[in-house]
């Protein structure tokens, strides 16, 4: 069974920058893309970053692009997301999932299989 594990949200004002960390106890942590979503009060889950195993290939979404950075460290079998710039909208519960191989699009939720139990990030203006 794999347990992903994310750390580091916490309360913030705008403007201040956040790192999220995601670790993993999966022995196969680097052959998977893995990705970021968000979930705010009352909303859907929505796509935030995805990389690809080796992390040449990093995905956003338009609302954090040049604001947030994904990164990976298979060794390690940790992924994190850098956040600066954080603004109020950015506040939700932020979680981290590994990709399925058989499926394409990164951006979709349903295509990942394994989910951490989330960690809050609230932005205050």
């Amino acid at each position: 069974q794999v347990q992903l594990v994310e750390s580091g949200g916490g309360l913030v004002q705008a403007g201040d920058s956040l790192t999220l960390t995601c670790t993993s106890n999966g022995r196969v942590f680097e052959d998977y893309t893995m990705g970021w979503f968000r979930q705010a009060p009352g909303q859907e889950r929505e796509f935030v970053a995805a990389i690809s195993w080796r992390g040449v290939s990093v995905y956003y979404a338009e609302s954090v692009k040049g604001r947030f950075a994904i990164s990976r460290n298979n060794v390690n079998k940790t992924m994190y997301l850098q956040m600066n710039s954080l603004k109020p909208a950015d506040t939700a519960v932020y979680y981290c999932a590994r990709k399925r191989n058989d499926f394409r699009d990164h951006a979709q939720a349903s295509a990942y299989d394994y989910w951490g139990q989330g960690t809050q990030v609230t932005v205050s203006s």
